[in-house]
């Protein structure tokens, strides 16, 4: 009897976090139509930014660059990934992926 009764409640439990889960998507999609919602700031400003993309040109390890921004390596790749994207229209390929091929 126990058990059926935990699991009615571990039932209720998961629609409630569905329910709330869901009205939060909304929530978002609408701040986001409204332009409230954009995201985190970028921690990097333009200017570090580009010293990052010409460090890891230069063969300076990401490690390093990460520990040396306060960023995570993950976040360095970000950001060189966005510089990727940018490019690809023009058909270019930075000096960091020629050289890690």
């Amino acid at each position: 009897m126990a058990n059926l009764l935990l699991s009615v409640l571990g039932v209720f439990a998961e629609f409630e976090r569905a329910l709330s889960l869901e009205r939060q998507r909304e929530g978002i999609a609408v701040a986001k139509q409204r332009g409230i919602y954009t995201g985190r700031k970028p921690v990097l400003t333009p200017d570090q930014t580009t010293r990052l993309r010409e460090r890891v040109a230069a063969g300076e390890r990401k490690a390093d660059l990460a520990r040396e921004y306060g960023i995570s390596r993950e976040t360095v790749y970000s950001y060189l990934r966005a510089e990727t994207a940018a490019n690809c229209g023009a058909g270019a390929s930075p000096a960091y992926l020629r050289a890690s091929q």
